[in-house]
Parts: structure tokens; C-alpha cells; sequence
């Protein structure tokens, strides 16, 4: 799921999405092309070339209330890889990578990985505090969730689609970025990939 932005960069990016998609063949229903880290989204909604320097993860910003945690902020989880799941409870797609998402945070919390999930709304029921802690029971959800009504971390990530994952090594740089459902295979292997990391 997409949604609509005003920015003067969301347009690039979500053509970008769709060209890259384009070119890797049909996807399913909310599947779309993930960015490696050779290629997350720049400041001016291009893809970096090869071999540049990644880019610094932006922050988390004006989230609340939390769940499963206190607030947290990426500075002092440097040392860490963290996954960040953007999804609100009312999207099928993201509640299908859900599963996914938790059994990452069971299997790798020990080892270094930080799973935050932002639930930034669509609709406004999803905006009701209420509602997102009972989604969060219903699934089984075990890891950090912030509620991000105002759309701030969203925009500070750039983000334009329901669900994306961001995955970010222990330097605080994004290295690996899907939008959509599916790739759990190569997003697992990036996790594991980064947790070994220096």
C-alpha cells in the first residue's frame, strides 16, 4: 500500500519503485522492489550508485506512546543492528509480514537485532492508542512498537509505502531497505549478514 505525498520528492521516489519493479518482473499483490544497500533512497529520491557511502539513518521522531519498551532512539542503539518495520494494523499486506517480523526479533534479539516497529496510520481508527495495543496482542507482537500519528518519522525516513523494512548496521547506516511482502529469505540473510559485521 502507497500514500500519497506532497513532497517534491515523492514522486521520484515512487516512480523509481515502480520502474524497478517494472523491471524485475510481476509481483504479487503489495509486493514491491527492495533497495540493497547499494541502492537506498538519496536525499533527491535517487537510488546511490555502487560503491558510494551509505546513508545515515534518520531519526525516529515524535513517536508515542510506545509499546513493549520504553522510547528508544537510534543513537543509543549504535552497537546494534535494528530492523524497522513501518505498518499500521489495518493493512493486510503489512499484518501478513508480521509473523515474519516477530520471529526475527525472537530469533536474533540475543545476538544484537532490534526490531522497532512504527505504526504510522491510514485510517483513523488506526490512530486510536486503544486499537494498536490490541492488534500488538492479537499477533503476538513481542518487540518495540511506536505509534507515529503525526507522520514524522515517516517523513523523516522518506518512507511512502505500507509496509517497508530498514535494516540498519551497528554504524547507524541503512544497508538494506523492502517495501511490500515477500524477500524473507534475503531479508533474514541480511540480518544475519549485518549481526556479523564488525
Amino acid at each position: 500500500m502507497k500514500r500519497s505525498m506532497s513532497h517534491p520528492w515523492a514522486g521520484p521516489a515512487l516512480a523509481l519503485a515502480a520502474t524497478v519493479a517494472l523491471w524485475q518482473g510481476p509481483a504479487g499483490t503489495g509486493h514491491a522492489a527492495d533497495a540493497t544497500a547499494a541502492g537506498p533512497l538519496s536525499g533527491q529520491g535517487a537510488p546511490t550508485a555502487p560503491g558510494t557511502a551509505l546513508r545515515a539513518a534518520p531519526p525516529l521522531v515524535g513517536l508515542g506512546p510506545w509499546f513493549n519498551s520504553p522510547p528508544l532512539n537510534l543513537q543509543a542503539l549504535r552497537g546494534k543492528v535494528v530492523l524497522v518495520d513501518f505498518w499500521t494494523h489495518g493493512c493486510s499486506n503489512c499484518i501478513n509480514t508480521l509473523p515474519h517480523v516477530q520471529a526475527w526479533h525472537q530469533r536474533y534479539k540475543d545476538q544484537g537485532l532490534v526490531v522497532i516497529g512504527v505504526h504510522t496510520p491510514e485510517f483513523p481508527s488506526e490512530r486510536e492508542a486503544a486499537n494498536v495495543q490490541a492488534a500488538i496482542r492479537r499477533h503476538g507482537l513481542g518487540y518495540p512498537i511506536a505509534m507515529d500519528n503525526d507522520f514524522r518519522t515517516w517523513e523523516a525516513w522518506r518512507n511512502a509505502y505500507w509496509p517497508a523494512l530498514y535494516l540498519i548496521d551497528k554504524q547507524g547506516r541503512v544497508v538494506f531497505q523492502h517495501v511490500g511482502e515477500g524477500a524473507y529469505e534475503r531479508t533474514e540473510a541480511r540480518i544475519q549478514e549485518a549481526l556479523r559485521a564488525p
